[in-house]
């Protein structure tokens, strides 16, 4: 059965009016390849195009978008994030790793609110370096770990 679908099979919103409030936590992760040249350009230039520093907008883009999941997904709760923290690195294959962990104090989870912070920070990145070259490519987004609710989630490979 889904979750989003009543009895009459029309979309609706979960209540969790009767749910506890407890901790919940979920951090996700997204992965930007860009081309050699790009790379090295990002690194000579200390990862600053025309546009300004690309990892610090990325990180406020992703933060932005993760408080306001609710208004871009639909039937997402509105929810008052108790932190964002958004992280972003390129390895030496020249992959940009973000990752995004959100937290809240809540009756529902917050793992489409990390999805969309590691997306739409990845986006950035994108954004901020397609004057550089269109072969830039955003790998994957995952969940990698969520706390709090029924169960617990670590994705493989995650410790």
């Amino acid at each position: 059965m889904f979750t989003h679908v009543d009895g009459n099979d029309r979309p609706a919103m979960v209540d969790v009016g009767d749910k506890q409030v407890t901790r919940r936590t979920a951090t996700a992760a997204s992965v930007v390849r860009l081309p050699p040249p790009v790379a090295i350009a990002l690194r000579d230039r200390g990862f600053t195009t025309a546009k300004g520093p690309v990892f610090q907008t990325a990180i406020i883009a992703g933060t932005m978008a993760a408080k306001r999941t609710h208004e871009l997904i639909p039937f997402c709760h509105p929810l008052g994030l108790d932190n964002c923290r958004i992280e972003v690195d390129c390895d030496a294959a020249g992959d940009v790793h973000v990752r995004c962990t959100v937290s809240v104090h809540g009756r529902t989870g917050v793992e489409m609110e990390a999805l969309t912070g590691a997306s739409v920070a990845a986006l950035t990145v994108y954004d901020m370096c397609k004057s550089l070259s269109h072969d830039i490519v955003i790998a994957e987004t995952r969940l990698l770990s969520k706390t709090g609710g029924k169960s617990d989630f670590r994705a493989a490979g995650q410790g």
